[in-house]
Parts: C-alpha cells; structure tokens; sequence
C-alpha cells in the first residue's frame, strides 16, 4: 500500500509538470526535464510492486525519489543563483531542414532558463516543491522497504 501510495505521489507530480507545460503554457527548461526521469522510474516501479511488492522494489523507488530531490535541490540552487547551472543546451534533429525552415525552428523555440523562476508558491519554486515532496516520498518508499513481509 505504501508503495502504491508513493508511486501515486510522483504520478502526481508528472501530472501537475504536463499541466503546467501543456495547459499553463510553461515549457520546462533542461534541469526540470531531469527533474522527470526519477519519476517515471518510481511510477514504474509502483507498477511492479503491483506484481512484486518486495523490499527491493521500495529500496529502489526510495533511490529514484532521492534522485528527483537531489536534481530538485540543485535545481533550487541554480534558480537562487548559489552556483551556476549547465551551460549547455538540447535541441532536436536538424537533417533535411532547409536554411529557412532551421532559421525558423530556432527563433520558434522557446527560451527557458534554469536560472529563472516561472512560478512560486509560499516562496518555493517548482523545482523547490518537487525536492520537498519527493524527500517525503521517499520517506514512504523507505517505510514500506521496512515493513515486515
């Protein structure tokens, strides 16, 4: 139960970041994308503990909401500029694009920094929010990691 529970909650929160990106208009910059990853693998493994709900399965789940917190902070420490963030940018596949088209795909593409705060809530971020709700999921990974069978 436990794990289902924490696996719901990083289920939550990817759906609160597509409803920001797609329905509020705020597309994620790189470190928020990271922020996602650890997600899917926590939601992923809510669906094995489904099948195999054993300690192993909690153990992980706990590391990959440590894993989302981690980027969360580092994240948060990027947007109150207590160090710098990565300076180095993604894009997508440019083969057979003309000059024009290429041109056009560049100047259409939105401009997302790390450094810079879209939406707060009680003086917290969204990269802050997801490192304080993660460490708690991970709390409920861990609990259910040390549940006796």
């Amino acid at each position: 139960m436990l794990m289902l529970l924490a696996a719901g909650g990083s289920l939550a929160l990817m759906l609160g970041a597509l409803a920001f990106q797609h329905i509020g208009g705020l597309p994620p910059c790189k470190l928020c994308i990271w922020q996602r990853y650890p997600h899917v693998v926590a939601i992923a493994l809510g669906a094995v503990a489904l099948r195999f709900g054993n300690a192993a399965v909690a153990w992980l789940g706990a590391l990959a909401a440590l894993a989302t917190a981690a980027v969360g902070a580092y994240h948060t420490g990027v947007e109150r500029g207590w160090w710098e963030g990565p300076t180095t940018c993604t894009s997508g596949p440019i083969g057979g694009l003309s000059t024009d088209e290429l041109f056009d795909q560049i100047m259409n593409a939105p401009l997302v920094r790390c450094d810079e705060v879209p939406w707060e809530m009680f003086g917290l971020s969204m990269a802050s929010w997801n490192m304080v709700i993660s460490l708690v999921l991970m709390g409920l990974w861990i609990a259910a990691a040390r549940k006796p069978a």
